[in-house]
């Protein structure tokens, strides 16, 4: 490119632009410009043709498509000089894939200067067939590569490229190698002295080894060879050695080739390999240069595979195994975390368990890293190594913390302990404490399975249901304990309690009260477990006590009207049955032994199993914003929430709406699919300038703007304006536009769209499912703004109704239009404003959402514990109470987050949650599908971690207990804080009024004050 003032002066153009608009103008001036050349061939010098191509190719590295000049570009292949083919190559291969047409007219050039003699041509032939690949270069071309590649008269730097081109060739299309004329070139090209040809030699070995190893096995004894000349640093190159290590590169490619190959059945090629890993093990240690750390650990650590892959006597394993406990010990966090891993893995091997066991502090001490990763791979790890010998203590470890522990990890925490708890019990007594333990520390992360599981213990071993039946008792004294601990031990008691006849404290009628003192706080789900028991504990009392039969009589009663089908017929059946005694015991009679089977938990934890670099990529998908706008707006399908919602408040996709499970009729939850994102979505939705939409992909309105589903414009937030003439003119908004937007969400009144001509305010007032929304339109100028056009473009959940709009507004005047809303079903979507004007010669269109959003049809009310519980038990599971961990929560202190959910309009009930992390909130929901519908919520905070929490909300109605979740969700993750604006002033200007000069200081955010010191 030296020398092309030309280009140089676009380049600078392009980086000089202010905005995206200039650069897009400027770009296509450009292209018009070389598609004008590119028709005039008589003045289309090779110079020229050079400098347009280079200038196609840095528009399309910026993103923009480039359809046209391909033909230019591919013809500059066949030129004779080296500046010219060199830029037909590099374009070329940028511009056009495997696919395209073009390339056929180039395949017999390439081939050409392949087989020439000039090695910069056979260079940049190689790199354009290794980059483009494709079955037709494949087919033409492979022999060719293949030829350089063998011969000994091309220079090494030719037979690299060419080793390259054909392991991309290879991995496009593997048949164009035939492995039978190929094993013994292959294994000629292993003797190659020049580390390059040799490194990418090795890199095609890997390939065709993963493909079919039997045919290379006469490469296994020169990659040992390769090995050892490396390990004693022979013949090896100064470029070639990284930080005194000969050719980290070569050294591992080697060795990944070689576990390909299932054994080394050659004595002497055995112990040469091993002399040479065992001179890697003794000489890789940690130092304090990270190069130099990378380069010997990433050796290190391909070794250890190798050493596992050839199950190496157990000397080098304990060596492996020892030199692993060094690396978890140091303090780099990825040395740790390798070490952790590969100590993971060496599991596998027999005979090492117990050497790792040695380690086995150092690796608890890890469970405690501030590091989540390390934690993980240091569970795993444990959770592998764990056998009867140690199963108490890795057991007592993860108990202890579980109660430190954070939420993305408790849940697996759990499932882990109770699987080994139940796999290496010493005995079944320490199993049934482990549990009850287990349920007791965390009991909203024990899943069901958990206490099934111990049920069938207990009910299969007689000998242990005295024990478990005194334990369960023991717990149900504590005066706070979670509802799974209410149902197992109900259950055991109720099955069981009758054995512990004579003790102090368990008497029918005692272990009847202390379990009915837990019903008021259990959910419907628990009671029929809880009549269950009680039916049962009739049953064993001998003889009849009236007093406990009447009490317990009083409770069927109760619930034989309930509205739970389970709950009523047990009531029901049980209290008919209580009358007929004989018939009760046959009923009633102890359950029989479950059949022996594979525990569901050990399924479980596999179903579980998730590696690093999975956990890695839902966590950054979890974090990472996005501001793309979806236009489309699926309904409710039989009361369950739609997967993918249309603009929220935050103007962005709801990534975790299309993967949120919902309830299904059986009480399963079942994923939704994601929904494919739409064609035309946007790349900056808070940009002050339209981005225009790709002709065709959305039908459009009546001003030729495009529309999205339901007629909800694809540009809001921003201003369009379409030129009038043969002027275009650019008209920038004052202010952050969706910050604006924002603001009104949590207010009333104030300012929402400014520009130098005109300000739109907004005032509004709320009550149930009604609101009404004045608009103030004021022109700014002392010119009057003609052709003014608003529309509103509703979404399907509110029924708008927007007075006429003056076509004229006078100079320096205020006009009021108002707006009706009346708010049909619960839903995040946001109507929006289209709004336009001309003023002079320039049409200005705008769309913005209107702050007529979910929170607006809230409203605030406390509630006591006598009024909270009963609400919040009755609503059991999806899909009226959803549950989600969020995860890259705003870090916010809990008067911070207090305040927060008062100004969207849902109030904190104090009290209610004896943990002082914790919030409890409620609000009542106005529409016309659900009247005034209560809804509960419930914050859980991590002290050691902010940027977590667990939320829980509940109400009467599916969608609108998933539409709540995803709101507070977005203010909580995607929306930002800002200052809480105080009420603004009562409206003080009529339509038209103007105020005097001589008021500079306004509040910005009153609509009767918009003009004031600006007329």
């Amino acid at each position: 490119m030296t020398g092309m003032r030309g280009l140089s002066v676009f380049i600078s153009d392009i980086r000089n632009c202010q905005n995206k608009e200039l650069e897009r103008l400027r770009i296509d001036k450009e292209l018009g410009n070389i598609r004008t050349c590119f028709k005039n061939e008589k003045v289309l010098t090779p110079y020229k043709k050079k400098k347009y191509v280079w200038k196609m190719l840095y528009i399309h590295l910026l993103g923009y498509d480039v359809d046209f000049g391909h033909m230019e570009a591919v013809s500059l292949i066949s030129a004779p000089k080296y500046p010219e083919k060199q830029v037909g190559y590099i374009v070329t291969s940028c511009l056009l894939n495997e696919n395209n047409d073009f390339l056929r007219l180039a395949i017999n050039t390439v081939r050409n200067d392949i087989i020439g003699r000039n090695e910069t041509f056979q260079c940049l032939a190689l790199t354009l067939v290794g980059n483009i690949g494709g079955r037709e270069f494949a087919e033409s071309l492979a022999p060719d590569v293949q030829k350089l590649l063998i011969s000994s008269s091309c220079r090494p730097l030719v037979r690299k490229k060419a080793a390259l081109c054909l392991l991309r060739l290879f991995r496009k299309n593997p048949d164009v190698v035939n492995v039978d004329g190929w094993a013994d070139r292959m294994a000629q090209l292993l003797d190659e002295r020049d580390l390059g040809v040799l490194t990418s030699s090795t890199s095609l070995l890997v390939a065709l080894v993963s493909n079919n190893h039997e045919a290379y096995w006469s490469c296994l004894p020169k990659c040992v060879k390769i090995l050892e000349r490396l390990a004693r640093n022979q013949d090896v190159p100064q470029e070639y050695t990284y930080y005194g290590i000969p050719s980290p590169w070569l050294q591992v490619k080697t060795m990944r080739a070689l576990q390909y190959f299932p054994t080394i059945e050659d004595p002497s090629t055995r112990r040469s390999l091993f002399e040479v890993l065992q001179r890697i093990l003794m000489g890789t240690d940690v130092v304090k240069n990270v190069n130099k750390n990378n380069a010997s650990h990433a050796v290190l650590f391909e070794a250890l595979s190798l050493v596992m892959h050839l199950d190496a006597e157990k000397e080098m394993m304990s060596q492996c195994v020892a030199l692993l406990g060094k690396f978890i010990s140091v303090r780099e966090p990825n040395i740790r975390y390798l070490g952790l891993e590969n100590m993971t893995r060496m599991l596998m091997v027999t005979d090492v368990q117990d050497i790792i066991k040695k380690h086995q502090a150092q690796i608890i001490t890890s469970l405690k890293d501030p590091d989540i990763s390390i934690r993980r791979r240091a569970l795993d790890l444990l959770f592998g190594m764990c056998d009867v010998t140690n199963a108490k203590d890795i057991v007592e470890e993860l108990l202890q913390y579980l109660s430190s522990a954070e939420f993305a990890m408790r849940e697996e925490l759990s499932l882990k302990a109770a699987i080994l708890a139940e796999k290496f019990a010493p005995d079944l007594s320490w199993y049934v404490d482990v549990i009850l333990q287990l349920i007791d520390k965390a009991g909203d992360f024990v899943s069901d399975d958990i206490w099934f599981r111990v049920v069938q213990f207990v009910t299969n071993n007689q000998d242990l249901q005295p024990y478990a039946a005194a334990k369960t008792r023991e717990y149900l004294e504590k005066p706070a304990i979670h509802e799974t601990m209410v149902k197992v031990s109900a259950y055991i008691l109720g099955e069981y309690g009758h054995l512990l006849a004579g003790r102090p404290g368990c008497s029918p009628r005692e272990m009847f009260s202390i379990i009915h003192e837990k019903l008021p706080t259990v959910s419907a789900s628990t009671i029929p477990i809880l009549l269950s028991t009680y039916a049962k504990i009739l049953l064993h009392t001998q003889p009849p006590d009236l007093e406990l039969q009447n009490q317990i009589w009083a409770i069927f009663k109760k619930y034989e009207s309930c509205i739970d089908v389970e709950i009523q017929q047990r009531a029901v059946e049980y209290f008919e049955l209580s009358k007929k005694g004989a018939a009760l015991a046959d009923v009633l009679a102890e359950m029989p032994k479950f059949p022996e089977r594979q525990s569901s938990l050990i399924k479980k934890a596999e179903d579980a199993e998730d590696t690093a670099d999975q956990s890695a990529i839902k966590l950054r998908a979890q974090q990472q914003p996005s501001n793309a706008l979806v236009l489309a707006a699926p309904q409710p399908v039989n009361g369950t929430p739609p997967p993918v919602k249309v603009p929220s408040m935050s103007g962005s996709v709801d990534h975790d709406s299309a993967a949120q499970s919902h309830s299904q009729p059986n009480g399963t939850l079942s994923k939704v699919e994601p929904q494919p994102p739409s064609p035309d979505l946007l790349s900056d939705l808070l940009g002050p300038l339209a981005i225009e939409a790709p002709p065709g992909s959305l039908p459009t309105d009546e001003r030729g703007g495009s529309t999205g589903a339901g007629g909800v414009p694809d540009v809001v937030d921003g201003a369009a304006i379409v030129p009038v003439g043969e002027q275009m003119h650019t008209v920038e908004p004052i202010g952050n536009i969706a910050e604006r937007f924002h603001a009104l969400c949590l207010k009333d009144s104030g300012v929402m769209y400014e520009d130098p001509y005109i300000q739109i305010g907004v005032k509004a007032e709320w009550q149930g499912h009604h609101g009404r929304l004045v608009l103030f339109l004021g022109n700014k100028n002392t010119s009057p703004l003609t052709s003014v056009q608003a529309r509103i473009l509703p979404p399907v959940h509110l029924k708008m109704e927007l007075s006429p709009v003056p076509e004229t507004i006078p100079p320096r005047a205020q006009v009021q239009c108002p707006l009706e809303v009346i708010n049909i079903r619960p839903s995040r979507d946001v109507a929006v404003l289209d709004f336009s004007y001309k003023f002079a010669t320039h049409m200005v269109n705008v769309k913005l959402r209107l702050p007529a959003v979910l929170n607006k049809f809230l409203q605030p009310i406390q509630l006591t514990t006598e009024e909270f519980f009963p609400q919040w038990r009755s609503l059991s599971g999806p899909p009226l109470k959803l549950q989600e961990v969020l995860r890259g929560v705003r870090p916010l202190p809990l008067p911070e987050m207090v305040n927060l959910f008062n100004s969207f309009r849902v109030s904190i009930c104090p009290g209610l949650d004896p943990n002082p992390n914790n919030l409890v909130a409620s609000t009542t929901f106005y529409s016309e599908s659900t009247r005034a519908m209560l809804c509960l919520v419930r914050i859980e905070t991590d002290p050691s971690d902010r940027t977590q929490l667990r939320m829980t909300v509940a109400s009467g109605d599916p969608t609108l207990t998933f539409e709540l979740k995803e709101y507070i969700k977005e203010q909580l993750i995607t929306i930002p804080t800002g200052p809480r604006a105080t009420p603004p002033s009562p409206l003080a200007p009529a339509a038209g009024a103007v105020a005097q000069p001589s008021s500079p200081a306004v509040a910005a955010d009153d609509p009767g004050a918009l003009l004031a010191g600006l007329l």
